[in-house]
């Protein structure tokens, strides 16, 4: 995969229009300068979190012994069912109620932007990728920067968009991720089979 096809994944993943009502229901208590400033702060710890992740994430898969076809298998599984839970989400969303008051951390940072989902992508990519480490790196700060500029847009997209506006590419976000896992599964698929 291409710099390119990496951040479009990670972007997906991290979901940043799925994000937007949990960004305006956490923050809408804080005043609007208030309200930017730990947005943006929520996602510099996200952004953290994700280098990470990126970072040692194929440390923690080498020492469990896990090859790289298998990793790359399951990161396809885990992102077709991300996918689906885009498509046809569950009543309750994916985190519940926000509570009250400042986020720290979560819900914000994690697991809306840093969840569990892109942290597996990312150590999958790290364990998979053969290209040179630092496109795994340019292609998640380029992901980053598109989730965080949406996020820091999240209420005027909502007035913008609408519930429907905002469902609607949610879904469209994620039949694209249907499609890159469903390809992610078939090139390792083949790999294995090639190999046997």
């Amino acid at each position: 995969m291409d710099i390119f096809s990496i951040a479009v994944l990670i972007f997906l993943v991290t979901d940043p229009f799925g994000n937007i009502a949990i960004y305006i229901a956490a923050l809408k208590n804080l005043e609007p300068r208030r309200r930017i400033w730990i947005a943006a702060r929520e996602l510099l710890f996200a952004l953290a979190l994700l280098l990470l992740f990126l970072t040692f994430g194929d440390k923690v898969l080498s020492s469990l012994g896990l090859s790289r076809e298998a990793t790359a298998i399951a990161g396809g599984i885990i992102l077709f069912v991300i996918a689906m839970r885009l498509i046809f989400p569950s009543p309750q969303g994916l985190l519940g109620d926000v509570p009250d008051g400042e986020p720290m951390l979560v819900p914000l940072a994690t697991p809306a932007v840093a969840g569990p989902s892109a942290l597996a992508v990312l150590m999958t990519l790290r364990n998979t990728h053969t290209g040179p480490l630092w496109e795994l790196y340019l292609a998640l700060l380029l992901a980053w920067a598109a989730t965080a500029f949406i996020l820091l847009q999240a209420s005027f997209l909502q007035r913008f968009l609408g519930t429907r506006g905002l469902t609607a590419v949610e879904r469209l976000m994620g039949m694209l991720l249907i499609m890159l896992s469903v390809d992610m599964l078939l090139d390792n698929l083949q790999s294995v089979f090639g190999h046997a």
